[in-house]
């Protein structure tokens, strides 16, 4: 029936267990009532509610991340095989369950998330929409050709087939800085992953270096230069050497 109304593995696996829960639950009612135990069952049933508002205070967190879990299935946030970021940690999300969420980072590792933890923060989800935005600055220096070099930016940009047209690539002076001058590059890419997204901006960049370098634009890094004096005293105690 869930594959009938279309549902995705996403809302599959908590619909699946819930469903169970109930089915496994109403054979037990309807067995007992048919022995004729309907008064045993509302004695059952009394001491399930003290039993519950009990077990309630002591399974706040369980009970968060259940009704987080409810939420996460009904908001879509993110779905099974989203890259999402939160809390300074990023993966791709493998499974979602009622309770936890498991995500796999990009080092290979599994993170077990409770459902409350994710839905009290801010998630970000990068591949939620068919298109994704990438910035990155150049910094060239201040006798550099600025015309020149947002030139090449968007050349290079054009020339990448991982590198949309429309919207088009642009180029914005965004920082002069103590020793360059930087330009933001902005350009977009289709059907974003996380394997898309590093393997285009990586090759991107690395070309735009290359052209900086065939026309002698310069990419200068940070100069520090240290001021100061040494002072001396007490300088005529010092002694002498002695002759050989």
């Amino acid at each position: 029936m869930m594959n009938s109304r279309g549902l995705d593995a996403h809302a599959k696996k908590p619909l699946q267990k819930l469903v169970s829960f109930l089915v496994i639950f109403l054979a037990i009612a309807v067995a007992f009532g048919a022995a004729g135990l309907g008064s045993f069952l509302t004695a059952v049933a009394t001491i399930t509610a003290a039993a519950t508002l009990a077990i309630g205070f002591a399974l706040q967190d369980m009970i968060k991340n259940f009704a987080a879990g409810i939420f996460i299935f009904t908001d879509k946030p993110f779905r099974i095989g989203d890259w999402i970021e939160w809390d300074g940690n990023a993966g791709v999300v493998e499974d979602i369950s009622l309770r936890v969420t498991r995500v796999k980072t990009f080092d290979n590792e599994l993170l077990t998330v409770p459902n409350g933890d994710l839905m009290d923060g801010v998630i970000k989800n990068p591949v939620a929409k068919d298109k994704l935005r990438v910035k990155f600055v150049f910094g060239i220096g201040y006798d550099d050709d600025i015309p020149e070099a947002t030139e090449i930016i968007i050349e290079e940009a054009e020339k990448h087939d991982g590198i949309l047209d429309d919207p088009a690539p642009s180029v914005r002076l965004t920082e002069l800085g103590d020793s360059s001058v930087g330009l933001q590059s902005r350009i977009w890419i289709s059907d974003p992953s996380r394997a898309d997204y590093v393997k285009t901006r990586g090759e991107y960049i690395e070309a735009v270096k290359q052209r900086f370098d065939e026309e002698d634009i310069n990419i200068p890094y940070p100069n520090r230069t240290i001021g100061g004096g040494l002072e001396l005293s007490n300088v005529e105690g010092l002694a002498e050497p002695a002759d050989d």
